[in-house]
């Protein structure tokens, strides 16, 4: 019709050059540095092709020239790299002791970090402990808050998309307002999403870590509590309400049924396997000198000590500690029955330092209890994402999406 102008279409120029930035730009982020020749090779694109867009994606700020290829003169020998400074996306890792926020570049490069101590802060509102978690990351990056694009807050349980309240972690004080949501937009500059602490960890392995190329696997977590995210098709999988994945409440052989089980926190799986069963369960095998202090590091420390005493199967005075592995296993393995049994994943990650502290000993004879008590047969892997897992999840995700942003040429 006259007057009217078309909508653009897959096939125009602006939306194939736009697709041929997005395949260079992720080529960057996956090799670093560059060459106009490469960058060509790989996109499959001609040389002058290649070179009108790397001049595109210099001039539109989001690739920087970063010297040449030794030995190798000329314009072709000209190296190139994603602009750090392009974009920034943060996450925040929520427990009920502390908020560790961090801010990222768009390469993914940490360049900002803050922790800030919320236990007996109660007076000070859930929106100022986050602002002021996410200002002292960015300061730290040289940042303002106006400079970060997107947040990702991870936190334990989920908030109900139905209600906007938090469900399943009644141990986190001061975030179960049904208003609390709508009190952080109104506080926070930039879009932020909100995920439950365990999925975040899932990311985290399927982008960095032992998950990578699994669309279907289900994660068990084991730290303060007991918890699990599922993947279906390569996504996260999070129910009708948020709970999937809340295994730590799920019944199981060898406990009392428990009941009203949000009001309690816990549940059947979380009273055989959590971590602060570890100790008791130490102690009634004989285990010497258990300690006492905060239980998920005396779980860590009786875990190594009998991944230690499984490369020693010959001495007798470390047999307690090799049983103190059986046992964990079988506990580890009952719940995770009832879980492959409804889901059947290509896949189990094993992470929390409660559980990778056993290593390769506790993983054998999960796997080994799991191909008793269960039908299907999935392949158990230790999570290697260690340092920070739900921090990293929650930049992961959240630089996705600030990607997806700042990598849209087809306007420009």
């Amino acid at each position: 019709m006259a007057g009217t102008t078309p909508a653009t279409t897959p096939g125009t120029p602006r939306v194939l050059r736009a697709m041929n930035d997005r395949a260079a730009l992720d080529l960057l982020l996956e090799h670093g540095t560059l060459s106009r020749t490469k960058v060509g090779k790989l996109t499959g694109l001609s040389k002058p092709t290649a070179s009108q867009l790397l001049v595109r994606l210099e001039e539109a700020g989001l690739v920087v020239a970063t010297g040449t290829t030794e030995g190798r003169p000329g314009p072709s020998a000209q190296l190139y790299a994603i602009n750090p400074g392009a974009g920034h996306a943060a996450g925040l890792d929520v427990t009920p002791q502390r908020i560790r926020a961090a801010v990222a570049d768009i390469t993914g490069a940490v360049v900002g970090e803050y922790e800030l101590e919320t236990r007996g802060r109660r007076s000070t509102s859930v929106v100022r402990q986050v602002t002021d978690a996410l200002d002292g990351a960015a300061k730290a990056a040289g940042l303002t808050l106006a400079d970060v694009h997107r947040l990702v807050i991870g936190t334990p349980g989920a908030f109900d998309p139905a209600t906007g309240r938090l469900r399943y972690a009644s141990h986190l004080p001061g975030w179960h307002s049904a208003t609390l949501l709508d009190e952080l937009a109104a506080a926070l500059p930039m879009p932020f999403e909100y995920e439950n602490d365990v999925n975040l960890v899932a990311v985290a392995e399927q982008r960095l870590g032992a998950a990578r190329g699994h669309r279907d696997f289900v994660l068990l977590w084991n730290e303060e509590g007991l918890g699990g995210a599922v993947v279906i098709g390569g996504r996260l999988h999070r129910g009708f309400t948020g709970g999937a994945g809340e295994v730590g409440f799920l019944p199981v052989p060898g406990t009392p049924l428990m009941r009203q089980v949000t009001k309690s926190n816990g549940g059947g799986f979380q009273e055989l396997a959590g971590a602060q069963v570890l100790p008791g369960l130490a102690r009634d095998l004989g285990v010497p000198d258990v300690g006492s202090g905060h239980y998920p590091d005396v779980a860590v420390e009786l875990m190594e000590r009998a991944a230690r005493a499984a490369e020693s199967p010959a001495d007798p005075a470390l047999q307690p500690h090799r049983d103190l592995l059986d046992a964990y296993a079988t506990a580890l393995a009952t719940g995770l029955a009832s879980v492959v049994a409804v889901l059947d994943p290509e896949l189990v990650v094993l992470a929390g330092r409660a559980i990778t502290a056993g290593g390769e000993p506790l993983r054998a004879r999960v796997q080994a209890e799991l191909t008793e008590l269960a039908a299907p047969r999935p392949r158990l892997l230790m999570a290697s994402v260690r340092e920070d897992p739900v921090l990293r999840g929650a930049l992961e995700s959240a630089l996705a999406a600030t990607r997806e942003e700042v990598f849209d040429t087809s306007a420009r």
